[in-house]
């Protein structure tokens, strides 16, 4: 977040608070602030070809920015900030946002209350994840957003190399041996001496460590290095020098090569979206050839919430949206199974595990076991408004040092320099 954006996002909190009273009237244009094609995909398929009626005469907009070096957030605050003056047909009705930034928006008047404002009520919200529910909660409890998703994390890993090397590709056997950091240091050993990677690269197990925190980011107006943050460094630069990991940064061509049938990579800390989502399926890629389990610790890896954006003349269509894509029982279980999404509904995946869920890309394995498992330890408490910022920050600080081009003292010195212009409020 730039300091334009740090300014603008205080002008929102102060400014908006007086801004927006008009009721719904019933638009013709929806416009949908979004970052990538996965909501699009999922209004279509699970909302607006089971509700033509609704959308009748209704133009749906998408309006898609990438959120590489802060384009949509950047986009969307300028349209927040005009949504007073803007023309009926012009105004914000729905926005998306992520775990990393959501709590800039959810403590503002831009936000609809989801109770109040909205029309929900508490028991169309009662079986979502309560962590997915506290994340767009404001200071004064009301919720600013709701999510179909949940996102709990474990290690997907390559089923022929864990034969290979371990003698066993059973879920439940591999996780005895990958339970703790020690014991994946072990594998990892093995795996080098195989001629494989036990990751892909340097940001590939953040999460696992970050998620883990025992302290947010910031506290007051002061920088906090947790413990955790220090030992993803450590094991990083370990693993770096070690050749138990291929040097690949997160999203690279190197990276995705590692999931290709041919791909030397033996897993990677992934959630329901991203294996789903970004890991290749079909010809060429090691589809069936994967499996996942919990890994050495739990955690979980953002998640897309729906927000309805005050002054938005489309709130019948807004509450409906949320309803259907995030209350209504059926409809998530339907996401789950065609989509391979993980829900944001504890019970409706036990009734889907139940049923004998499989994933063709695992090797026809359930993880929704796995999933259910790791999401009821899900903690947010300890969430700030810096952790998209200090999370790219400092993995972009930390890659010259496990390069070699810098040591270690020089990486923080870069990395404090770089925070503290992104957020000239705080110190180190």
């Amino acid at each position: 977040m730039t300091k334009r954006i740090v300014i603008g996002a205080c002008m929102m909190a102060l400014a908006a608070s007086s801004m927006f009273a008009a009721k719904n009237k019933g638009g013709k244009v929806l416009n949908i602030y979004v970052w990538n094609d996965e909501f699009p995909a999922r209004f279509n398929d699970f909302y607006a070809s089971k509700n033509p009626k609704l959308l009748e005469g209704v133009k749906v907009n998408f309006i898609q920015t990438p959120n590489q070096d802060n384009a949509y957030q950047n986009k969307l605050d300028e349209a927040l900030m005009n949504q007073a003056n803007a023309k009926d047909d012009e105004k914000v009705d729905i926005f998306c946002v992520e775990a990393d930034y959501a709590l800039k928006y959810v403590d503002t008047a831009y936000t609809l209350d989801v109770m109040k404002d909205v029309g929900l009520k508490k028991k169309d919200v009662a079986n979502q994840y309560q962590y997915t529910k506290d994340i767009m909660t404001d200071s004064k409890g009301k919720l600013k957003g709701v999510s179909w998703q949940s996102t709990p994390g474990g290690f997907v890993y390559r089923r022929s190399y864990a034969k290979q090397v371990l003698g066993t590709d059973d879920p439940v056997k591999v996780q005895a041996m990958l339970s703790d950091w020690n014991k994946f240091d072990e594998v990892a050993a093995k795996m080098k001496a195989a001629g494989y990677f036990m990751l892909s690269g340097y940001d590939d197990a953040f999460r696992a460590f970050a998620d883990n925190i025992k302290s947010p980011w910031v506290k007051g107006n002061k920088i906090v290095i947790d413990p955790q943050i220090n030992r993803w460094i450590e094991q990083t630069k370990t693993y770096t020098e070690k050749g138990y990991n291929n040097k690949a940064s997160l999203w690279s061509a190197e990276s995705t090569q590692g999931m290709m049938k041919n791909g030397k990579v033996f897993g990677y800390f992934a959630v329901g979206w991203f294996f789903d989502f970004c890991m290749p399926h079909g010809d060429g890629s090691a589809e069936g050839d994967w499996a996942i389990c919990e890994g050495p610790q739990g955690f979980s890896w953002g998640g897309t919430w729906i927000c309805g954006a005050a002054g938005s003349d489309n709130v019948d269509i807004i509450k409906d949206v949320m309803m259907a894509l995030t209350s209504d029982t059926n409809t998530l279980k339907d996401i789950c199974v065609k989509a391979g999404d993980c829900i944001n509904s504890a019970a409706a995946m036990k009734e889907l595990s139940a049923d004998g869920y499989k994933s063709a890309f695992l090797g026809n394995q359930n993880p929704l076991e796995i999933f259910l498992k790791n999401g009821a330890k899900i903690s947010k408490s300890n969430m700030s408004k810096y952790d998209q910022g200090m999370s790219e920050t400092i993995q972009s600080a930390m890659k010259d040092y496990y390069d070699g081009k810098v040591d270690l003292d020089t990486a923080w010195n870069n990395f404090y320099t770089t925070i503290l212009e992104k957020y000239p409020n705080l110190k180190k």
